[in-house]
This record gives structure tokens, C-alpha cells and sequence, in this order.
């Protein structure tokens, strides 16, 4: 399970990055990524760029990789729906589309497709430089802090 804490994002202020942020606090996301977040046109938008160290043997992205940023993203998405809450990903369902290469921006965006309770369905579309390569879905479940 992915957890997401009300530790809230941090802001990049310089490099590529600046006027996004990121949440520093997980170790193994900025590990893997790092990945970035931000609210494009109203719209919570996920990014990174890919690099060698993202890549398969084969030179497109490891799906491993593509996964972990979905999951990163599925919380991105729900930001506004989870607000201060903890919040653990229950599922994580996904389908591969195309590679992405050394280089590309990688995207996801989405839309929380229920709410309001305790549980949050989404799903969401990664590409890498606009061209699909992962369809996802994911349910995080909101959780209190005593329960982590």
C-alpha cells in the first residue's frame, strides 16, 4: 500500500522544477522520481522527466516506474477530495499503451470518479511528450493518523 500523509507538498523554487511541488517526505517516490505536481488550468497535473535510471533493458520506461508515478499520481488527483486526511491507494489497476524514452515529459492527469465518503476512485491517463502510454484506475481509502 502507498501512503500519503498531511505532510503538505513542497515547493520547488528553482531548476526545471520551479513553481511546482513535490512531497519530499516520501522517501521511496523521490527515490524513484522524483515526481512534481501542480494545478494547470484548474486541472492537478503530475510531471517528471525521464531519465536513464527510469528505463527497462530494453531502453523504454520500466512499467515498474510508470506504476509508481500513477500511484503518486492518484493522490495528486485527490489532493482536494482527501484535503487534511491520511490516505493509503487499495488498488491500483493499469494498462499499457506505449513506451516512453529517455528524455520525454512524463504526464498524468485524471478525475476523481467518486467521493465523498471514505473511499476515492480515480483514473487517470500518464503520457509521455502527449502520446498515451498508461490508463490507470486506483482507490485510496482515507484513513486517520492512530490507524497508520
Amino acid at each position: 500500500m502507498s501512503e500519503m500523509t498531511t505532510h503538505g507538498p513542497t515547493l520547488i523554487t528553482e531548476g526545471e522544477w520551479a513553481g511546482w511541488s513535490s512531497w519530499t517526505h516520501d522517501a521511496f517516490e523521490t527515490r524513484a522520481g522524483p515526481f512534481y505536481m501542480r494545478e494547470i488550468d484548474g486541472e492537478r497535473v503530475s510531471a517528471f522527466r525521464a531519465g536513464p535510471e527510469h528505463m527497462n533493458g530494453a531502453g523504454s520506461m520500466h512499467g515498474g516506474c510508470m506504476m509508481t508515478f500513477a500511484d503518486f499520481a492518484l493522490f495528486t488527483i485527490a489532493q482536494e477530495e482527501l484535503g487534511e486526511n491520511f490516505g493509503v491507494t487499495i488498488n491500483l489497476s493499469g494498462d499499457f499503451l506505449g513506451g516512453i524514452s529517455v528524455g520525454q515529459m512524463v504526464e498524468a492527469r485524471g478525475e476523481v470518479t467518486r467521493g465523498g465518503g471514505k473511499t476515492i476512485f480515480v483514473r487517470g491517463l500518464v503520457t509521455g511528450d502527449g502520446t498515451p502510454a498508461l490508463s490507470f484506475t486506483g482507490i485510496i481509502r482515507k484513513i486517520t493518523r492512530t490507524s497508520v
